[in-house]
């Protein structure tokens, strides 16, 4: 079937001032508290309530699951929302937002270690809610010469935001509020904190909402100089499709659940296998859809737009596949190695263990401070010397030497010269291949192929989640200091993975 297109003279952006570019990414500030709150402190709210160390991945798993299912559907239904004077992107803000908000009020007071879990799942699909629009928001707000400010404008209010969610609970210690708690009960540094992040995440989203004015439908189509309509690019893309890829899939699925069953592995695994096999369903209806000529739905059109990534997308997937497991591995296990190796306190509930884990606070809110300043500062004045490709793969380098460190030192203030590394490569994560990718992707489809993006940002979460646990019982089962080894490693791969992708013009 071939394509229609429609070619068209565009109009080009008005260019956004400094205000323009605050408002834009303000509400930022305000989600990445709520995940830093989240990935700082999760860890200790389930070691809390009684979790073993080999558990935690298998806990975390609702925030990656979370996800992979929530962002591609936000991006598609965001790119087809229109409601008046709210517009397209904003109402996901602020819907999620709210659910959010009510979300981290209720988390300190979590009865249970199953209610803790459950609300894990709310919270973190809420603020996916609020922030897959916010990728395509920079997008849709300004012109592709402002890509790369935009976001690391972005980047520097994720820094800012995770470095307050971060450090509250430390600095609620320090102004005397009580840091220990009795077995099974929240410490009030992280109540307090997570009562704060709620409020501060739903005014800094709500500013956003309040000083933005998005581009109306017809007006971002006058910035497009071809126009594909879409029902005829997804029917192309699916009806020359063979159903050898969707067996693939199902087949990858069966033997990751015959893996399971054979090698006794963590039965967190099976997940990962049921979600290989769904896609490889998904994919057949979507095919045979297609080819019956029916009108894609929502799977169709999501299937077709995976199916039909543009190159430099599906290079760029794979850096984050692998920038992502670090930093996943990052998040779960930073408490439980500080506090065991910095601290020698393994015992969950000590006053040793506390004031590590309030130290893994102070750590991730340096690694967030530095990416904070680097996205403004540092990551421009090289990549406009040596390229954003090359730039990237040299903040991805500073992060795997960042991880490797953790081998070596053994006094806890030393790390944080680890964090520096760390937060370079926080910084370019967050910032460069967004930057790299908005300018080659088409503006009406923005949203749902940022949300696709993002899928192999959580991919590897729940790649974590599910078999870095069988690896650490396997081999190091009362040594989670391995596990910044594995993070040192796959951050190395990511950066060796940009060699494969080429430098877009500023034109897109």
């Amino acid at each position: 079937m071939a394509a229609t297109y429609d070619f068209v003279s565009p109009r080009e952006k008005p260019r956004q001032g400094f205000g323009g570019l605050w408002n834009i990414s303000f509400g930022f500030f305000g989600i990445q508290i709520g995940f830093a709150l989240q990935n700082a402190n999760m860890s200790r709210i389930f070691q809390s309530l009684g979790t073993d160390l080999d558990d935690l991945p298998a806990l975390w798993i609702a925030a990656p699951l979370t996800g992979l299912l929530v962002q591609p559907v936000i991006g598609h239904m965001s790119d087809r929302t229109w409601l008046g004077r709210l517009g397209r992107r904003r109402p996901y803000f602020l819907a999620g937002a709210i659910l959010a908000a009510f979300a981290l009020l209720v988390m300190p007071e979590v009865p249970s270690l199953l209610f803790a879990a459950m609300m894990l799942w709310v919270l973190d699909a809420s603020l996916n809610v609020s922030m897959e629009p916010f990728r395509a928001f920079v997008g849709d707000m300004l012109r592709r010469d402002q890509h790369g400010v935009g976001y690391a404008v972005q980047t520097a209010f994720i820094g800012a935001g995770a470095v307050v969610g971060s450090i509250f609970p430390w600095a609620l210690e320090q102004w005397g509020v009580s840091n220990e708690a009795p077995p099974g009960a929240i410490p009030d540094t992280v109540r307090y904190a997570f009562w704060f992040g709620g409020a501060a995440l739903f005014a800094a989203v709500l500013w956003t909402v309040v000083t933005t004015t998005e581009y109306s439908p017809d007006e971002m189509r006058g910035f497009e100089a071809r126009q594909e309509a879409e029902q005829d690019h997804n029917l192309r893309v699916l009806s020359t499709r063979r159903y050898t890829s969707p067996l693939v899939w199902i087949a990858a699925g069966a033997v990751v659940l015959g893996a399971v069953w054979s090698f006794d592995l963590k039965k967190e695994v099976y997940l990962l296998g049921a979600l290989l096999i769904a896609y490889g369903l998904a994919s057949s209806i979507a095919i045979a859809m297609a080819r019956a000529g029916r009108a894609p739905g929502m799977l169709g059109h999501l299937v077709g737009d995976f199916s039909g990534m543009p190159p430099l997308m599906k290079r760029l997937a794979l850096v984050q596949f692998f920038s992502w497991s670090a930093l996943f591995i990052m998040w779960i296990n930073t408490t439980p190695v500080v506090t065991q190796y910095f601290y020698g306190a393994p015992a969950i509930g000590t006053p040793a263990y506390q004031e590590g884990a309030n130290w893994v606070d102070v750590l991730f809110a340096t690694y967030n401070g530095v990416a904070a300043i680097v996205a403004l500062t540092l990551l421009p004045f090289v990549a406009a010397r040596i390229g954003r490709v090359r730039t990237h793969m040299l903040a991805l380098l500073c992060g795997a030497a960042g991880y490797a460190s953790f081998l070596l030192l053994r006094d806890p203030r030393a790390l944080l010269v680890s964090e520096v590394g760390i937060g370079i490569a926080w910084a370019s994560i967050l910032a460069m291949p967004y930057a790299i990718l908005a300018s080659s992707l088409p503006q009406r489809k923005l949203g749902v192929y940022m949300g696709l993006f993002n899928v192999f940002v959580v991919v590897p979460q729940l790649l974590v989640a599910t078999v870095m646990g069988s690896i650490m019982r396997a081999f190091f089962p009362t040594e989670p200091i391995w596990t910044m080894a594995f993070a040192a490693g796959v951050m190395v791969l990511a950066a060796l993975a940009m060699l494969r992708v080429t430098e877009p013009s500023a034109a897109g």
